[in-house]
């Protein structure tokens, strides 16, 4: 059943969709600051589980690493490498564009990525696209358009950050032989060590207190490490373009927490912007709602 998947992906991108009430308790603190120290608990307490609470999994997959061929294990190596790589990217260039460009820069990065992620999907893993889901991939790209108006460079930046992660999103698809916690700690564990270069001439003075490292611990295990797991989980069962898609629900919880929660001011453009792409991610998923209906019907059938 793939059910299980759908509610991974749901899960993952609905907890990133919230993570604009966490950060606005650490507004007093640079982005970089907040990213470093992220990315270093995080893998920190990952590395602890790994070796306290999982080692049997640790030496199992030590062991089929060892089994596989030289051709599959530089194969494995290169592609979580590259992962690490982009991870960072998408991190850091996240923050720089934060904190040097806009903020709604970053937000449009996560309307484009879904494009670029089905995109590339299609490109680089020939995954199979149908003519509808073509049509929510225009409607998807016209928002985005449409949101973009009078801010090329946003859009510029934008296109960046989404090419790092939607990029990360089809190398997991390339990434399923080992066990995936094992995965996602390599790989925080590579971009940490990209970005701690960055750290002497980034970070800053500012006193940490005992409310930001209880905030940072609560970011670290609720909106990455759990997030993450379940990303790179439902794509042991979807394809990169399935998870993709799914990308849209973080900006459109962003949305309503900004009309609903922070009374933001919403113009018609947004609004509209917004429908369209409610309305693309049910477009997209049409033929997978009727190829489990179909499967559903042949099973009772059968019985």
């Amino acid at each position: 059943m793939r059910y299980k998947y759908y509610l991974a992906v749901i899960t993952a991108f609905s907890i990133w969709g919230f993570f604009s009430l966490v950060l606005k308790s650490l507004d007093a603190f640079p982005a970089f600051d907040i990213l470093i120290y992220r990315a270093v608990t995080s893998v920190f307490i990952m590395l602890l589980v790994v070796v306290f609470l999982r080692p049997k999994t640790l030496r199992k997959n030590i062991q089929l690493f060892r089994t596989i061929s030289k051709k599959n294990q530089q194969s494995i190596v290169i592609i979580n490498l590259l992962s690490g790589l982009f991870l960072a990217l998408n991190w850091f260039i996240f923050i720089y564009v934060m904190n040097n460009v806009s903020v709604s820069a970053t937000s449009l990065a996560y309307l484009i990525c879904p494009i670029l992620t089905m995109v590339l999907a299609y490109l680089i893993l020939k995954e199979k696209l149908f003519k509808i889901q073509w049509i929510s991939v225009a409607l998807s790209l016209i928002s985005c358009l449409l949101l973009s108006l009078g801010n090329f460079m946003d859009l510029f930046y934008s296109m960046i950050i989404a090419f790092t992660y939607a990029i990360y999103l089809v190398l997991q698809r390339k990434n399923q032989e080992m066990d995936r916690f094992l995965v996602l700690t390599f790989q925080i564990g590579v971009a940490v060590v990209l970005l701690i270069p960055f750290t002497p001439s980034y970070i800053s003075n500012i006193e940490k207190t005992t409310f930001f490292y209880a905030i940072i611990a609560l970011i670290a295990v609720v909106f990455t490490i759990v997030p993450m797991y379940l990303n790179i989980y439902a794509l042991k069962g979807l394809n990169s373009a399935i998870v993709g898609i799914f990308i849209y629900l973080n900006p459109i919880i962003n949305f309503l927490l900004a009309v609903f929660y922070f009374k933001e001011h919403i113009s018609f453009l947004q609004g509209l912007s917004f429908s369209l792409i409610a309305v693309s991610v049910i477009i997209f998923n049409i033929p997978n709602f009727r190829k489990q209906i179909k499967k559903r019907k042949a099973t009772h059938i059968k019985i």
